[in-house]
């Protein structure tokens, strides 16, 4: 069995972001491994042992080929990468972004299975995993809490906010998980060696086929402000005639 899964390099959450002049999020330096792609990077591997065969391939955008975070899911366990760097897709949207993963899906070739996080940390869209299924034209299962793949069909159990949905597709498909799937692993010390001489094939969107006009920003961020100071609520003192308040205030909202 044969799994991509989209992993994101991130700046470091611990540290105060900065924002370019354009007010894109800056990603100079060293980049982590988003931790909600590691729920991804584990399931993965446990779903290929499970098989008895096949292999995990990283799949990822970042600028000026860093690699810090792909290196990272190698240690766990990945057999291998695919890195787009290029200077053509800064502030790429979500779109784009999907563009991208799904030509790096073709590129890994004879792929059974997709896994990704339900959103990153840095950007919280939501939309990408749908998008890659339906540029590839694959089933999209998501928010899956717990994953089984038999006879070429996965299955999953999708979160709700009542419990869960079982839902499945046939193979290939696209599988977004959520934090907690599973217990992601911790690389040992042999597996970051060995994570230094996996092979991490860096394309760029021309190499994968995209034209300028399929890359073209199609968004922009016309001004950041910080949020407004929280107001203090109304406080209600109960003389009695509090609940004539409160049902005056609902009132207010159109609640009641």
């Amino acid at each position: 069995m044969n799994v991509v899964v989209c992993v994101k390099q991130i700046p470091d959450p611990a540290v105060p972001g900065e924002l370019e002049s354009d007010h894109t999020l800056k990603r100079e330096g060293k980049l982590i491994l988003d931790e909600s792609d590691s729920y991804g990077v584990e399931m993965a591997l446990q779903l290929v042992d499970k098989a008895g065969g096949g292999e995990v391939t990283l799949i990822s955008m970042a600028p000026n080929s860093e690699v810090s975070g792909l290196r990272t899911a190698l240690a766990m366990g990945a057999a291998k990468a695919i890195l787009v760097s290029d200077g053509a897709l800064a502030g790429a949207d979500a779109l784009t972004t999907a563009k991208v993963l799904a030509k790096c899906v073709e590129r890994a070739g004879g792929i059974d299975l997709v896994l990704t996080a339900t959103e990153s940390t840095d950007g919280y869209t939501g939309t990408i995993p749908a998008q890659v299924a339906e540029l590839l034209g694959w089933p999209s299962l998501t928010f899956a809490k717990q994953v089984d793949i038999d006879g070429g069909v996965a299955k999953i159990q999708r979160q709700t906010e009542a419990g869960y949905d079982v839902v499945a597709a046939n193979l290939p498909a696209v599988v977004s998980v959520t934090a907690g799937v599973v217990e992601p692993r911790y690389p040992s010390f042999k597996g970051i060696m060995a994570a230094k001489s996996k092979p991490v094939d860096e394309v760029t969107a021309h190499d994968l086929g995209l034209s300028d006009e399929a890359i073209a920003p199609n968004q922009t961020i016309t001004t950041v402000a910080a949020a407004p100071a929280r107001e203090a609520g109304e406080k209600i003192e109960d003389d009695g005639t509090g609940f004539e308040k409160v049902v005056e205030f609902l009132d207010g909202l159109k609640v009641i």
